[in-house]
């Protein structure tokens, strides 16, 4: 008997010692920020696996690894001194009352530097702004804190908010896919900050194709929304101009709607987010469908539209090969793709010309009253502004001018407004003859050009960049990664529609993305151990 209970006791002992050796196997692993959503970041948080503070420490520590060290892809003007700070005052209210203090709690974001966080310098990459200081935050920053997000730091950008991501400031920002290459622009330094994984989110911005290109040569997606959403006070190239708008860049279409959602919304400082009452659903996040693809209409566009595009070149014949197979892959997850031409759109677009009546410095420099500047030609006037590597270009391309733009600004002007108008109302006859959900048309026309060619003259500059939404203006596109080229170079495809289409256009990059899965992590910049 006493035999008997020694082996029942021998049986269970070591039963337990089973159980707890499959429990210690079992146990999760330290968790990483390497591609984390903002789902997977706030569950950690929820199960006490991490803290708001870990996190932050942990996109800190890629910065210092990445882009200072390492490959130097040289994205991050200024970390933000205070990121951990702000940190622990989210995990000290989650300790308190144990909910969180926002949809994006503990989520580390990226802001291009032409946004404004108090404190901090905006500077937008160039030598004229680097002592420039705002005293408060953006609009769109204000909601990002509120929301529970952090601040990790602010990103490079093409100089004066366009063309590549060279600034006279800070250099050259490299793309993680090819350190030779560059990253697009001008939102060039959120794109491969959330790509190379220095935060999970950026707050970016689109004037041209700002938002799409680097979106495509960094292999996350991006939106460019309706003007009228996304309030603009305390952006650089804001009111009274409707051209350029504040819009969401993210790894996931999840996670770029989660941002959109926090952005969103009237502001009497942008007078232009009137415009969008009443058109702001209850999230759009609820528009996500992985089978919104199934019974859609696309029209597909394949007519070269990007700046200085070349279709005889090897890397365009590579980029149309991908856009092919995405055509496919639209059709194999449910779609019907029309094939479209809108007549007369490359005559269209070659009258694009800027207001000459913007004053929008004015307006961005009146917000700051312990602003060095007043207007543009303030600014013009700093002896550091004629090293701008923008400004260089800008000269060398007139320089190259055979023949001379005729009629007065405010004429050339009026022929681009009328051209706007009539190509609306064509692309919307268009959309309505084939019963169309959207247009489908090739994010980029060609892969990252050499930064080489870029930083010297010729002067490559947003090569093959198709900007036919901000020509419009009042338009929408969301870029969603459609693969690589046979040398390793990621490409996308831009999914466009008329304003306040974003519910449809985020529906359907959804379920293309969840389709095709083309997003693949830069291998300059793998996951860090974490830290014991």
């Amino acid at each position: 008997m006493r035999m008997f209970a020694r082996t029942v006791l021998l049986s269970v002992t070591m039963l337990t010692s089973s159980v707890a050796v499959q429990a210690a196997d079992t146990k999760p692993a330290p968790f990483n920020v390497y591609e984390a959503s903002i789902a997977d970041i706030q569950q950690a948080i929820r199960d006490r696996r991490v803290t708001a503070h870990q996190v932050t420490q942990m996109y800190l520590d890629r910065i210092a690894a990445f882009d200072k060290g390492g490959p130097k892809i040289n994205s991050v003007i200024t970390v933000n001194p205070k990121a951990l700070e702000e940190a622990d005052a989210v995990d000290a209210a989650f300790a308190r009352t144990g909910q969180f203090v926002g949809p994006l709690h503990g989520v580390g974001v990226l802001i291009k530097d032409q946004v404004d966080v108090g404190g901090l310098p905006t500077t937008l990459g160039s030598l004229s702004m680097k002592d420039y200081v705002p005293t408060k935050d953006a609009t769109a920053v204000v909601r990002v804190k509120k929301a529970g997000g952090i601040i990790i730091a602010k990103m490079t950008l093409g100089e004066g908010g366009g063309g590549d991501t060279f600034g006279s400031l800070f250099g050259e920002t490299h793309n993680a896919y090819d350190l030779k290459r560059t990253v697009g622009g001008s939102s060039g330094g959120p794109g491969v900050g959330v790509s190379a994984n220095f935060g999970t989110i950026a707050v970016a911005e689109e004037g041209f194709a700002s938002i799409r290109r680097p979106s495509a040569w960094n292999s996350v997606v991006g939106m460019r929304p309706s003007p009228g959403l996304v309030p603009r006070g305390g952006m650089w190239d804001g009111f009274p101009s409707p051209v350029g708008q504040l819009g969401p860049m993210g790894k996931t279409v999840t996670d770029m709607a989660k941002l959109l959602d926090v952005m969103v919304g009237y502001d009497a400082e942008d007078p232009i987010s009137a415009l969008g009452r009443g058109h702001i659903p209850e999230s759009y996040t609820k528009s996500l469908d992985k089978d919104g693809l199934k019974g859609a209409r696309i029209g597909i566009l394949r007519t070269p539209q990007g700046d200085q595009t070349d279709p005889s070149s090897d890397d365009f014949k590579r980029v149309s090969v991908l856009f092919d197979r995405a055509v496919g892959e639209l059709r194999a997850a449910g779609a019907t793709t029309v094939e479209i031409e809108i007549p007369n759109l490359n005559e269209a677009l070659a009258t694009r010309v800027g207001n000459p009546a913007d004053d929008s410095a004015s307006v961005y420099f009146a917000r700051n009253p312990n602003s060095q500047y007043h207007s543009m030609k303030d600014l013009e006037a700093d002896p550091d502004y004629p090293k701008s590597i923008r400004v260089k270009r800008a000269q060398y391309m007139a320089s190259q001018r055979t023949t001379q733009p005729t009629g007065t600004p405010e004429s050339r002007y009026a022929q681009y407004v009328i051209a706007r108008d009539r190509l609306a109302i064509a692309i919307q006859k268009i959309m309505a003859d084939n019963n169309l959900d959207a247009i489908v048309h090739k994010t980029n026309e060609h892969t990252p050009t050499l930064i080489k060619d870029g930083i010297a003259p010729p002067y490559v500059n947003q090569k093959g960049s198709p900007h036919l939404n901000t020509f419009l203006i009042h338009a929408a596109s969301v870029a969603v990664p459609s693969g690589f080229t046979d040398d390793g170079l990621p490409v996308g495809i831009t999914f466009f529609g008329p304003s306040y289409s974003e519910p449809t256009l985020l529906k359907l990059a959804y379920s293309y993305e969840q389709a095709t899965h083309h997003r693949i992590p830069p291998k300059t910049t793998p996951a860090l151990k974490p830290k014991k």
